[in-house]
């Protein structure tokens, strides 16, 4: 009890109703409002996180496109990618398949 009489005869000069209504405000705002500064920068990350997001689909987005334009553009094409994703052979050839033990 001794200490916060010490404390407040310290503080008593600065205690004016103009600081204490800041204090408050500060207070108020960084913890207590539904719009508070600790949400803010929790919905600042998540923002962040959601923009790269879409950037990655929109990358994605931009590789189909291009790779839907060559199939629609070439019959090789096409027979390319069936060949190599689909395991799609001729009627008179053979098909081996070899898995590499490549690690991404």
């Amino acid at each position: 009890m001794d200490k916060l009489k010490i404390l407040y005869a310290r503080l008593k000069p600065y205690l004016n109703k103009y600081i204490i209504t800041i204090v408050v405000f500060v207070v108020f705002i960084v913890f207590i409002d539904d719009n508070n500064v600790i949400r803010r920068v929790q919905y600042e990350i998540k923002i962040n996180a959601l923009r790269q997001e879409i950037k990655h689909y929109e990358l994605y987005r931009d590789q189909s496109a291009d790779k839907l334009e060559k199939l629609h553009s070439s019959n090789a094409e096409l027979e390319r990618i069936a060949r190599e994703e689909y395991l799609m052979k001729k009627t008179n050839e053979e098909l081996f398949v070899v898995e590499s033990s490549k690690k991404d």
